[in-house]
């Protein structure tokens, strides 16, 4: 089955998709910033050692680890309502090496949020971090709504990073890819009215079953994330996503100068209820973003949404091998 094909499924293929489905169903400022912060919430830092705590405009970030011989620095950034402690495993690797600022998104986990649009702030705040602490060609790490932040960050500012490695956060949502801007905003200010205003209990009751059916596979680890994304300002959480929904990234992917992968997550029991193979979600995943020089598409399988916990060995590999890569 190629690609084209393979885009008439109804089936929701992955995550991000369904996760809106799921959702659905049950200042802009040009000055500096940076605030030092007290905040101890963004991520777990027990045997992390003592992060150095700051905010730069909608960025609540965590420095962590100092950069040997050259290592790359690396900015992490997690998905829709996620703290940075889903890096925790990854800090704990690379953190003897490499410089790590690990960011939560204002309204995530606990913190407050700001008014105004919400991705084009995180695009601002990131270009902000990276030239206000001297950040030297970061790698941007991003899952899911991080990953797309990723993207489209590169497409403009290719020239202050050095890698992007994309955890399942495309450059379009998937199953809209036929859709014009028009119909995205007209779809994204419906879903947006529909769901602002949710109540915290009915919210946190929505984010368990996100992570039981979406999410990861074991169901304590879906509690423990789910409990953790439950945290997150409701209204905050809509206007990312429903922000998102309307964006398409595609038609400036070739502005990207730097090595681009993207991690498929593949996890059969879901997937094969829809026809859907491993290599052929790898095939759908890069089909959407032809034009993108660098790019590979690299599946972990038997693994949801989050293969930072499905697969941690794996996915640690994946990623050492590109931080190799481009070192």
């Amino acid at each position: 089955m190629n690609f084209k094909s393979l885009c008439k499924f109804r089936a929701p293929s992955i995550a991000i998709m369904v996760g809106v489905i799921v959702a659905i169903s049950s200042n802009n400022s040009h000055g500096s910033t940076i605030k030092e912060t007290k905040t101890t919430h963004v991520v777990d830092t027990a045997n992390l050692g003592v992060p150095l705590n700051y905010q730069v405009g909608s960025l609540y970030v965590q420095q962590i680890g100092n950069s040997k011989n050259g290592a790359a620095p690396l900015i992490l950034i997690p998905g829709l309502s996620s703290g940075g402690y889903v890096w925790d495993q990854t800090v704990q690797r690379l953190k003897d090496k490499h410089t790590l600022y690990v960011i939560t998104l204002a309204g995530f986990n606990g913190t407050a949020a700001i008014d105004g649009p919400k991705m084009a702030k995180a695009k601002d705040s990131l270009r902000e971090l990276i030239i206000s602490k001297g950040i030297n060609k970061p790698i941007l790490v991003g899952h899911s709504l991080g990953a797309t932040l990723s993207i489209w960050f590169s497409e403009t500012n290719s020239d202050l990073v050095r890698g992007v490695f994309a955890v399942d956060g495309l450059a379009v949502l998937p199953r809209s890819e036929g859709m014009n801007l028009e119909q995205r905003k007209a779809m994204a200010d419906g879903m947006k009215k529909q769901m602002l205003g949710q109540s915290q209990e009915v919210f946190a009751a929505q984010q368990l079953k996100y992570m039981n059916t979406i999410g990861v596979i074991d169901g304590e680890t879906a509690k423990k994330l789910g409990e953790l994304s439950g945290k997150s300002d409701p209204d905050a959480v809509t206007e990312y996503m429903t922000e998102i929904f309307a964006m398409d990234l595609r038609k400036d992917l070739a502005a990207i100068k730097v090595p681009f992968t993207i991690i498929s997550p593949y996890y059969a029991t879901d997937m094969l209820a829809y026809g859907i193979s491993e290599q052929q979600k790898t095939e759908y995943y890069a089909g959407l973003h032809e034009g993108a020089a660098q790019l590979k598409v690299v599946s972990i399988n038997n693994s949801r949404h989050f293969p930072m916990y499905d697969q941690p060995e794996i996915f640690a590999e994946k990623l050492q091998s590109f931080v190799d890569e481009v070192k």
